[in-house]
């Protein structure tokens, strides 16, 4: 069921029908994305503004392959000017889920006293209009307003409807070329163009308006009218010159029109270039940005450990002087159970280094037997490991006990 909203232009209850519809979310939101829905509400906006007989609902649209979903329509009348008098065409404008980058699906909605002409150039029996400003969608310039003055202007030229009643008449009367008939304004009825038994009124010539659009078919080709005896020369020699400038300038603007879109492709592509390049830039940025913190911390330990430094010299400075020659294995005095224990492993570690060289060196020469070379290696070894295994963990304990000390300086200078 159709939820539609009445009342002419643009007012509060279109906005706020409109407002709703395209804000919902979930299930029932509709399939339009968010980048266009406010494009969309414009659309609508200008259209009703236009054509105030043309009103915004939602209802269920199937696809040809049975898919059905909830789409926006704007349902009512297109005013169509024919022989003086102006019909009302309704009409049905679905935007599908790919609009405003694709055209809206248009039908004519003949009620059940008219009939859809056959054959007609722009409409086919199901109802379904194809004219050159849905072939020619070009987003974002395209939109309904431009739409329905062209469904104006072609109905216009070729009415796509007549009466069903009036088809009888002429089918019951038979041809007569004395037979005038003058429809009468805001009837829907629209006698088709093709019957040979009504007689048009002719229409003076101060009040011939020239076509409003350059398009008469849809290959895009302008056909020129046929002058009737009653045409002035002069009216008709201005009509073909101003469709000869019309069909000029409409290919100036097809040629335009490609020039533009080659333009846009080519910006597209250089944005899509640039929105990468930033994202690579931000990222370097942020790498940036981590090493410089990674930098800093490492900067404050190095100033920490020399002002650790520095204050040692200040303290043992003078003790240079007054010890004279001092012995360099008694220099420096272990300041904890961990720098002596990691001392004496070092020490074990070395000289089993060394013992192990020298084993190397008797094998070589002959000296010592391979199989007591191998025992002797296999003990040392064993013995090394121990020692090299104590260090590590003498190591970390260290370590963290710099740290902590490091942390402690650290907040005594920060108060």
């Amino acid at each position: 069921m159709a939820m539609a909203v009445h009342g002419g232009g643009s007012n509060p209850q279109t906005l706020q029908f409109l407002s709703n519809v395209l804000s919902q979310r979930g299930p029932s939101a509709l399939p339009y994305t968010e980048d266009v829905k406010w494009l969309i509400r414009q659309h609508l906006l200008s259209l009703i503004d236009s054509f105030p007989s043309l009103q915004p609902k939602t209802a269920v649209f199937t696809h040809n392959d049975g898919r059905s979903i909830n789409l926006l329509q704007a349902d009512g009348t297109v005013p169509m000017p024919f022989q003086g008098v102006t019909y009302n065409i309704p009409v049905v404008i679905w935007l599908v889920e790919s609009y405003p980058r694709h055209p809206p699906y248009v039908y004519v909605n003949p009620t059940r006293d008219m009939i859809i002409k056959r054959p007609h150039p722009h409409v086919n029996p199901s109802g379904l209009v194809s004219i050159p400003c849905l072939q020619n969608w070009v987003y974002p310039s395209s939109n309904l307003l431009d739409l329905a003055r062209n469904l104006s202007h072609y109905f216009a030229r070729d009415p796509p409807l007549y009466s069903r009643t009036q088809r009888k008449l002429n089918s019951a009367a038979g041809p007569n070329p004395n037979l005038n008939v003058n429809p009468r304004p805001g009837d829907s009825s629209v006698v088709s163009s093709n019957c040979s038994s009504i007689e048009r009124p002719s229409i003076p010539p101060s009040q011939r308006i020239l076509p409003p659009s350059p398009y008469a078919s849809s290959s895009g080709s302008i056909v020129p009218q046929r002058p009737t005896g009653t045409d002035d020369p002069n009216e008709v020699f201005k009509r073909n010159a101003v469709n000869k400038l019309v069909e000029m300038i409409h290919g100036d603007i097809v040629a335009l029109k490609k020039t533009g879109e080659g333009e846009m492709d080519g910006l597209f592509n250089a944005q899509a270039a640039l929105r990468q390049r930033e994202a690579q830039l931000k990222k370097g940025f942020e790498d940036m940005q981590d090493e410089k913190e990674g930098l800093e911390q490492q900067l404050q330990m190095v100033l920490m450990s020399a002002d650790l430094l520095q204050v040692w010299l200040r303290e043992n400075e003078g003790k240079m002087t007054k010890l004279g020659s001092v012995n360099v294995d008694e220099a420096f005095e272990l300041c904890d159970p961990l720098s002596k224990q990691m001392l004496d492993c070092t020490t074990f570690d070395m000289a089993i280094e060394d013992v192990i060289y020298s084993l190397d060196k008797a094998v070589q020469e002959g000296v010592m037997p391979f199989d007591q070379y191998l025992k002797n290696v296999r003990l040392l070894s064993r013995e090394q490991f121990l020692h090299r295994a104590t260090s590590g963990k003498i190591r970390a304990a260290q370590m963290q006990a710099q740290v902590a000390s490091m942390a402690a300086r650290a907040s005594h200078y920060a108060t």
